[in-house]
C-alpha cells in the first residue's frame, strides 16, 4: 500500500489484466523517426521525394515500421522551416531566386509597404526569347494561391515545337 497525503492506492494483484500490446502504433516512443530515419528524410527532402514516397520507403525497409503520414510530413515542414532560417514564404522566394540566379522584379503598394507584384525570369530565358520571339503565350490562373493573387505565365516557343518559360509574375490584379 502507498499512502499519500490525499491519495491512498492499493495493489490487490500486481500481474497485467491485459495482454501485452503486440502493435504499438499510436504510442509517442514508437511513431518517432530514429536518428538514421532523419538524416534520411533530410536526404529525401533535399532530393524533392514527396512524404508519403519517404513513408513507403521506411514501411518497404522496416514492415513493423510505426511511423504515421503525419509524423513524416512534420518532419518534412520542420526541415523546410529550418532551412528557411525564419523567412516568411516571400521573402524566401525572393531569396532563393537571386540565390538561383533569377533576376527579381517587384512592387509595392502604393500606400503601404505590402507587395503588390512580382516578376522572376532568367537570363537563359531572355535569351532564348530574344532569339525566338516568334510565338509567346500568355495564360493567367486565379486564386490558386494563399494570398489569391493571379499567376501569368509567358511561355515562348522554338522552331522545334518545345516550350520554354520566359517569366512568372504574381500580380494585384490584372
Amino acid at each position: 500500500m502507498t499512502t499519500s497525503e490525499n491519495w491512498q492506492l492499493f495493489v490487490h494483484n500486481g500481474r497485467h489484466n491485459h495482454k501485452i500490446v503486440v502493435y504499438s502504433h499510436g504510442h509517442a516512443q514508437a511513431v518517432r523517426l530514429t536518428e538514421e530515419q532523419l538524416q534520411q528524410t533530410e536526404q529525401f527532402k533535399k532530393s524533392h521525394v514527396p512524404p508519403h514516397n519517404i513513408l513507403r520507403f521506411f514501411r518497404e525497409q522496416d514492415v513493423v515500421c510505426a511511423v504515421s503520414s503525419q509524423k513524416t510530413y512534420n518532419v518534412v515542414a520542420k526541415i523546410k522551416r529550418d532551412q528557411m532560417q525564419g523567412r516568411n514564404t516571400v521573402e524566401e522566394v525572393l531569396c532563393l531566386s537571386t540565390e538561383r540566379g533569377y533576376t527579381v522584379f517587384y512592387r509595392n503598394g502604393e500606400d503601404s509597404n505590402v507587395l503588390s507584384d512580382i516578376i522572376v525570369e532568367h537570363l537563359t530565358s531572355i535569351a532564348m526569347l530574344r532569339t525566338w520571339p516568334y510565338v509567346l503565350i500568355m495564360d493567367t490562373t486565379y486564386k490558386t494561391n494563399k494570398y489569391n493573387m493571379p499567376l501569368l505565365e509567358c511561355v515562348g516557343m522554338t522552331p522545334t515545337g518545345k516550350n520554354f518559360t520566359v517569366a512568372t509574375t504574381f500580380m494585384c490584379n490584372e
